[in-house]
């Protein structure tokens, strides 16, 4: 039996791929089932010094992402061995990456592409696995999608249940058990009673600071000694009517050399703008950068994080371009403000090369780790794509085994 600990992007897809193999697959999931609307409740707090967004539910973090789907961190794999050429191939046609159809792009959307495009910057509409026939066009991606018209781990876990896995929500992973230096079961609570699995194969795919908790507790010291996670504001500005902010979100790409621009409206951008401004009155960008992993996890899921001259730099250049290209759209220039800095997409926690080898194993046998924690730095990008081919190649080597 494979025991899959997480149903974020990592997890989930692991699992129905085992699933389908016929594999007997246990899901651990510390957060509840829910339906996709109602996953705005499950945000994470950490504390006042770090203003990180994750949630704990079904699906993880994929599940109030705006599903973007970009190829990340290709060359920086390799390096350590991984190729995921046709992991990436066969999980776009399994989630139906593909750009928006012209009837999903609004008009501040094609307002960005265009000044975009004006500008002489890399511009694109956004890959996404979102399906068409279903979107309502609400601009509610980040709460959750009140009609499932977006992929998200939900989806395989659901999938990975008809396909005879069994799946345990509400259920705290607190350690993973070995011996002689091989996995051989998970101690999880559930409904206050402390409950234990046997297994002799496990997959760790509780997010980068779950997943660091759990490896401290079996044992796995070094881990959490450094964490990134791509920082991010969105800024904005007055453009009267526009109603960006019912539109599909973040359908547009510009990649710099340091950051990414992309559509994004905020429900807190517009205190940072003026008295009196309605939210269908602006149109706004979030700028991400890759940042320096420098920060710490302590036991107890707290997060230290410092920025670098370096990620100020990056964050600056973003911002520098998002009002030019916001000001090219036909925004007023002394309207644009901005959000607090944020941060998403926590990695790095569990590095390959450090903590994993090139097979995601740890140094406790059939121990391994499936999300962002394993990859080696700030891909400054959306990452499930690349959790989601980690994942595949993962569940092709387990079952080669």
């Amino acid at each position: 039996m494979v025991i899959v600990i997480g149903t974020g992007a990592g997890g989930a897809l692991l699992a129905r791929e085992l699933a389908k193999d016929g594999k007997k697959v246990t899901i651990l999931e510390k957060g509840p089932y829910i339906d996709s609307k109602e996953a705005f409740n499950y945000y994470d707090a950490y504390s006042d010094d770090v203003d990180l967004l994750t949630t704990t539910c079904i699906g993880g973090a994929t599940i109030v992402s705006m599903s973007n789907m970009v190829r990340a961190l290709d060359g920086e794999l390799l390096d350590y061995g991984v190729d995921l050429t046709d992991a990436y191939e066969y999980v776009e046609e399994l989630v139906g990456v593909h750009q928006l159809d012209d009837s999903h792009i609004g008009k501040g959307t094609q307002l960005f592409l265009d000044a975009g495009h004006e500008l002489g910057l890399e511009t694109m509409k956004m890959p996404k696995a979102i399906r068409e026939d279903d979107c309502i066009q609400c601009g509610m991606c980040a709460f959750g999608c009140p009609v499932n018209a977006k992929w998200s781990g939900k989806d395989f876990a659901d999938e990975a249940v008809e396909y005879g896995a069994e799946l345990i929500c509400d259920a705290e992973v607190i350690e993973i058990l070995s011996e002689d230096g091989k996995a051989c079961g998970v101690r999880y609570v559930k409904d206050q009673k402390e409950e234990i699995i046997e297994s002799d194969t496990v997959v760790l795919s509780a997010g980068a600071i779950g997943s660091t908790m759990i490896l401290r507790n079996s044992g796995i010291d070094e881990v959490g000694e450094e964490i990134f996670f791509d920082p991010f504001v969105t800024v904005g500005g007055y453009l009267k009517d526009i109603n960006f902010n019912t539109e599909v979100q973040m359908a547009g790409l510009i990649i710099g050399k340091n950051f990414v621009l992309s559509p994004h409206f905020s429900s807190f951008i517009g205190q940072n703008i003026g008295d009196g401004v309605n939210d269908g009155d602006i149109l706004s960008i979030m700028v991400k950068t890759p940042d320096d992993a420098k920060g710490y996890v302590y036991s107890d899921g707290n997060v230290i994080k410092t920025n670098t001259i370096q990620d100020i730099r990056y964050l600056a250049e973003g911002v520098a371009t998002a009002g030019a290209v916001l000001e090219k759209a036909g925004v007023d220039p002394k309207t644009i403000g901005s959000t607090v800095y944020r941060g998403a997409h926590p990695g790095g926690t569990a590095p390959i090369g450090k903590i994993v080898d090139y097979n995601l194993e740890t140094e406790i046998s059939n121990l391994y780790v499936c999300d962002a924690s394993v990859l080696p730095i700030s891909p400054g990008k959306p990452p499930i794509l690349t959790i989601l081919a980690l994942s595949k190649r993962l569940a092709d080597y387990i079952k080669s085994k």
